[in-house]
């Protein structure tokens, strides 16, 4: 039997050493949610946010099968902690997974030159505007698809006041390219970012990722930013971050 875990933190030394920032956010009861084989005392445990889980602990097939996560989704990305993790995920789910490969960015928090992010966040093309993400945009952010992920995983904008922050690139008054925190922790925030199809290669995303890490440490919050493809990788790594190692993950289209 599965159990939400009231005592997220119960779960924490499955999860010891995992330098992710979600999983954090779970553990610290900021936002997500664990659940574990045991409501008290788990020997496996699972940590999700957003479109994301993480399996830690002792592979554990009903918590792979029927977590409390995949109920009315069509979409997932599962983290397996170890081979174990992903050996079982695959013979749970087979095709209704694929397997993918992600990109882990070094966390170090006095890496950022501030002076060349100051220069960037000001190269904004004339015609455009960068502000910071408001209640206004806040919500229209919502209204919007391809960048509702910007804000999606907060209640309200109160709640991302308080642990998030976002910078956004306007044209003609609409959101084309933004910078903000997926999820947020205890001390920082997770990046997403992105740009309009139609608005990409004009170097947006640097201007606007720029601006919301020197946000970020004004504040006092690390901007943690791991990559999706190796554009993600080159765009971090010209922001000052660091490369630091592949992970495998499996994303999971609502089959089984």
């Amino acid at each position: 039997m599965i159990h939400e875990m009231k005592q997220a933190k119960n779960a924490a030394g499955l999860f010891a050493g995992w330098q992710e920032t979600m999983v954090w956010s779970c553990l610290q009861g900021v936002m997500g949610r664990v659940y574990g084989d045991d409501g008290e005392n788990p020997v496996s445990a699972m940590a999700l946010l957003g479109d994301f889980c993480f399996f830690a602990g002792k592979p554990h097939r009903e918590l792979v099968l029927e977590a409390p996560g995949l109920e009315g989704r069509d979409f997932l990305i599962m983290t397996p902690r170890n081979q174990g993790w992903a050996k079982l995920i695959e013979d749970c789910h087979g095709t209704g997974v694929q397997r993918s490969v992600r990109y882990a960015i070094k966390k170090e928090p006095d890496v950022f030159d501030r002076d060349r992010l100051r220069a960037a966040a000001d190269s904004l093309p004339e015609g455009y505007e960068l502000r910071a993400m408001d209640q206004g945009l806040f919500l229209r952010c919502l209204e919007i698809p391809w960048c509702r992920d910007w804000v999606a995983l907060y209640g309200d904008y109160a709640q991302y006041r308080e642990r998030g922050l976002g910078a956004v690139i306007l044209k003609d008054g609409e959101p084309v390219s933004g910078a903000s925190s997926y999820s947020g922790y205890l001390g920082g925030i997770e990046i997403e970012i992105d740009t309009r199809a139609d608005y990409r290669r004009r170097g947006l995303a640097y201007i606007c990722g720029a601006k919301l890490i020197l946000d970020c440490l004004e504040r006092g919050w690390y901007p943690s930013w791991d990559a999706q493809n190796l554009w993600s990788v080159a765009l971090a790594e010209k922001l000052g971050y660091h490369f630091d190692h592949e992970y495998v993950v499996y994303e999971w289209n609502g089959q089984s």
